[in-house]
Order: structure tokens, then sequence, then C-alpha cells
């Protein structure tokens, strides 16, 4: 199996330099999204799947974050594909409006782009061309974060908040509970072909989550388990 994360760097390093000459190392983090732009995913991801096609690899696209994107990758049942993708909670989350408040704290790569590709995502997941719903976890500490958009690294701290992120989106309507299992459980073990993992099944190892979907909860600094202390879902 073949994973990869799919941007462009050519694309991605001529955009840079075109915001360094309108901004100098000030570039505001809203211009994110347009320096590690569709295009620059576009170009690597659907190259990936014409050289998996043309040579009969077996491919997994990580990290979607374009609605562009989606056109690459087919309906159906994961155990019947040799070409299948993953997003992760944070483009099913967030979008392009949300830099104004919460700044390089929602900073990765590939970024958060606009609220339609949030929602193209999110569709994709219920109708089979996602395969998979992941975190890219990447627990940044909040001093690191909190710089100028060059200084400041990507990725945040999403495994705590992953499960509790997805079932606010089930209480939403977004998504239905049997979705999340398939995508964060079922299918991750058949994709990667995790032995007794992934399911609740006789001779498995009893990896089991017991949630009471009707009690309220909220993420403060004092609950938070990661080491670097921060998460984009506190509030």
């Amino acid at each position: 199996l073949i994973s990869t994360h799919c941007e462009d760097e050519g694309i991605i390093q001529s955009n840079t330099r075109d915001f360094r000459e309108r901004y100098g190392d000030d570039v505001p983090i809203s211009c994110h999204p347009e320096i590690r732009s569709e295009e620059a995913c576009y170009k690597s991801s659907s190259l990936a799947v014409s050289l998996a096609k043309a040579h009969g690899a077996n491919l997994h696209v990580l990290h979607i974050s374009t609605a562009r994107e989606l056109s690459l990758f087919d309906q159906g049942n994961i155990e019947d594909k040799r070409i299948t993708a993953e997003a992760c909670i944070h483009h099913l989350w967030f979008h392009k409006e949300d830099y104004e408040t919460m700044g390089t704290l929602i900073k990765w790569n590939p970024a958060v782009k606009n609220k339609e590709d949030r929602n193209a995502i999110r569709q994709a997941i219920k109708d089979g061309r996602i395969d998979i719903i992941a975190t890219d976890h990447a627990p940044h500490t909040l001093e690191e974060k909190q710089n100028t958009y060059f200084k400041a690294p990507s990725g945040g701290p999403l495994i705590q908040h992953s499960l509790i992120a997805m079932l606010e989106l089930y209480h939403q309507g977004v998504f239905g509970l049997e979705i999340i299992v398939q995508k964060m459980s079922h299918n991750p073990a058949i994709r990667y072909k995790i032995d007794r993992r992934g399911f609740i099944e006789e001779g498995y190892f009893a990896d089991i989550v017991i949630s009471d979907l009707n009690k309220p909860y909220a993420v403060r600094e004092e609950n938070i388990i990661s080491k670097c202390g921060w998460s984009p879902f506190q509030g």
C-alpha cells in the first residue's frame, strides 16, 4: 500500500514567493489556502491517481482538502478498491472563514479551505468516495502555534477530540453513527490490514468506546490530556 500526502511543491513555492513580494514576512494566515492552493492539491493527487491506475498500484491518498479532488475517487466498498482516500477531522469541521478567529491555530497542510470544500468532503464521506476519517495529529505547543505565518508550524492536537467532534456532527445531523464507526474504525483496519482490530468480534482486541450520547461535554484547558495543553476545539 502506497500512502501519499499530495501537494505540489513547485506550485506552493511559486505562490509563497508571490505572497512574500506582496506582504513580506507578514503574510496573513487567511492566505494559507491560497499558498497551499486547490491547484497544488489537485495537480499532485491527480498525478498520484493516474500513476496508480497506469501501474496497477495500491494507493491511499491522505488528507483530501478540496472539492475538486473528489472527482478522482470512486464510490463503493473499501474492499473492492485499489485507490482509496482519507479526510481529516479539521477539514470536516473548519473552513476559511475560521482563520479570522482561530488564526494559526488552524494552520494545517493541506490548508483548511472554503466552506464549499468542507461541505463537499462531508458529502463524499457519506457517498463512499472518501473511505477513512483520520486526525493527522501534530501536537505543536501553543507558543509555537502563536507565531507569525511563516514561523508557526502546521498541525494541531486532534486525537483526544476526534470522536467527540464527529459525535457533535452526528448531533448536528451531518453523519450517522454507522458511518462514523465505519470510517474511523472498520475501514482503517481493513485498508491497513491491522490484525484483529477495528471490529467488535470474538477473538479481536477489545478496543471499545462506550459513550453517553446525551451528556453535554465542553473542551476546556483543564480536561485536555495532550501534553501540548491546548486544542482547536476549546470552548
